[in-house]
Formats: structure tokens, sequence, C-alpha cells
């Protein structure tokens, strides 16, 4: 084993080198053309999803949350921080985390978070501007801009190689403004942030707006749900990248659910009809 790897159970922690070279690899994918980057939930997810040529992953903060029993946005800092960390060791692909608000309200502290994020060996991360709160979702945009220059400053101070992505929450947090989104999303940009993403918005008009709006900086999109969009209409429309957020954990979980009521409810069987192999699983995952 290489000197600058440690062990962590039966995952290995890539070295400086490894990472340096992840976080090299996945500022090319950024750099032209239009790829998926798909969010697993826990290293077996992680490992398959690898296995099917994915180039980059990225966390999703409601799929590890709900494999813990616990509701999106409920982990501590640590928590996430681990995972993370468990992440990074599960392959040898690029890690895109989703660091939802940063874990701190003003800049400094938002500082301090983005420099533990960089310590996991994550390759990119994000920062949100929203507030949890539904009377008033959205942080005020010169704090929000300030907490993104925050997080530039911090990943600087480590070396650069850290991609920084703005988010503009204004769809998720009920508040579907798209020129407020855009608005953010510019002024993210200038402070810093090296991709820009507006997690909702849906139609071809909102994605063309929000891609000139920050070109040529890269634009991530989120299709969470089924979609007549597809990866060849994305790509058409200037967008570089697609993740799906909770959607995996989403189907996974909807499967074992609809098995789970089968047998609780009806007594029947029917819902492993559709089951994995694990004949395939074990395959897959015996080393």
């Amino acid at each position: 084993m290489h000197a600058a790897q440690r062990q962590r159970g039966d995952l290995v922690t890539p070295s400086s080198s490894d990472i340096a070279a992840r976080r090299r690899a996945f500022r090319q994918l950024h750099a032209s053309g239009c790829f998926v980057i798909p969010n697993p939930w826990d290293v077996g997810s992680a490992r398959y999803l690898k296995s099917l040529g994915f180039k980059a992953l990225a966390t999703t903060s409601s799929g590890c949350a709900w494999s813990l029993g616990r509701a999106d946005g409920d982990m501590s800092r640590e928590q996430v921080l681990d995972h993370l960390r468990e992440m990074v060791a599960a392959t040898d692909l690029p890690v895109n985390a989703d660091f939802e608000s940063g874990f701190a309200a003003d800049p400094q502290g938002i500082a301090e978070s983005v420099r533990l994020a960089i310590e996991t060996g994550v390759a990119g991360l994000s920062i949100e501007d929203s507030t949890g709160d539904a009377a008033d979702p959205l942080l005020d945009i010169e704090m929000a801009v300030a907490r993104i220059r925050a997080a530039r400053h911090a990943i600087d101070k480590a070396g650069g190689d850290t991609l920084l992505v703005g988010r503009a929450e204004n769809f998720f947090a009920g508040r579907p403004d798209l020129d407020d989104a855009v608005t953010r999303l510019k002024a993210y940009s200038e402070a810093g942030a090296d991709c820009l993403y507006a997690p909702g918005i849906r139609t071809r008009e909102q994605i063309e707006i929000v891609v000139a709006a920050v070109a040529p900086k890269p634009v991530n999109l989120l299709v969470g749900s089924a979609s007549d969009l597809t990866m060849h209409d994305i790509a058409a429309l200037g967008v570089r990248r697609v993740s799906v957020g909770g959607a995996m954990a989403r189907a996974a979980w909807g499967g074992f659910m609809r098995a789970a009521r089968g047998l609780a409810e009806k007594g029947r069987f029917d819902g492993f009809a559709d089951a994995a192999s694990g004949v395939e699983l074990n395959g897959l995952f015996r080393t």
C-alpha cells in the first residue's frame, strides 16, 4: 500500500497525488461537452455506478440521510464529512459533495466548513443559499455572495483545485423567480463559483436563459424525475453536467416500499419480481 494511503475498514483512503489527479480530471469534464454525474448514497451504490462507466459521482444529502433513518438536512457537519470520506474512498472517481448550506451562517464559518470538506478529498462541492425558514427561504444576496467568496478563499488557500458550485435555491425554496435566480447565479460566478446550479428549473427556456446568463462557465442541471428531455437535448441546450439528486435513492426506496407494503398489507411476494440478482451483486462486490 502507498505510504500516503491509509485503511478505512475495507476502504483505502486515496493518496494526495490520487486526489490531485481526480480533481484535474473533474475540471476537465467541465471544459467541454455534457456529462452525467449520478448521485449514489453509499459505498455499494457508488461502486455499481462506477461499474457502469460513469466518470464522476456526486453525493446526495437526502439519499444519505434516508439511509441513516434521518430526514434530509438533519445530519451534522461531522456526519456529512465522514460520509464524504467514505464516498471518496469507495471508488477512484472524482466526487462532488452536496455540502448543503455549508453548515454555517456567516462567511467565516463557511470558510472553515469548506476547509474541512476539502480535506476529505472531494473534487468539488456546492454551497446553497437557502435559509430553511419557510417565511424567508433565501439568504440576502449580499450575504450569499459573501459566503461564496469565503468558500472561494478557502479553496484557493488549500491549493485552488477543488471545484466550487454556486447554487440558487429559488425553485426548491418556494420562490420560483427565474430573474432573481439568474441575478444570484451571476453574482456567485463573479464571486468565484466555477459551476452554477439552479435546481428546479425544467423548461427549455429556463435552461437556455441560465446557460446564457453565466456563460462561459458550466451549468449543472438537475433531472430528478421523469423528463421528456434526453441527454442529447440537454447537451444541445448548452448544459455541461447533469445530476439526479436523490432520485436514484428514491427509486431504490420505491422498490423496497412497494415490496414491503405488498408483504405487510396483502401477504404477497410480487414485489420481488424485479429484484436484483444476488449472483450479479456478489460478482460485482466480491474482491
